[in-house]
């Protein structure tokens, strides 16, 4: 009886660990073939570019996105988000 039951954990800790490293590779399987991305993760793909963020204190930032040839200056605090100014880039 006292066989058993280390037998049974060390058998149980081994099939967990097995099945959390099959779940990792089947995301990362999934990921890299781009049916499970949320975001773009290579630079300069996309039409949408974060340029720069500022924080002005602990509850609002300032970001400067860039969409094709325009760019947004954005307040965003305590779950809003205010368009503060919209410009077009000339290009160069």
């Amino acid at each position: 009886m006292d066989t058993v039951d280390p037998s049974r954990f060390i058998f149980a800790s081994v099939l967990v660990l097995g099945l959390i490293g099959l779940m990792y590779l089947a995301l990362k399987a999934l990921s890299s073939s781009g049916k499970f991305t949320y975001m773009n993760t290579k630079p300069g793909e996309g039409r949408l570019d974060v340029v720069e963020t500022r924080y002005i204190d602990a509850k609002r930032r300032l970001v400067l996105i860039k969409r094709d040839q325009k760019q947004h200056l954005l307040l965003l605090a305590d779950g809003r988000e205010t368009v503060i100014e919209s410009f077009e880039v000339p290009n160069v």
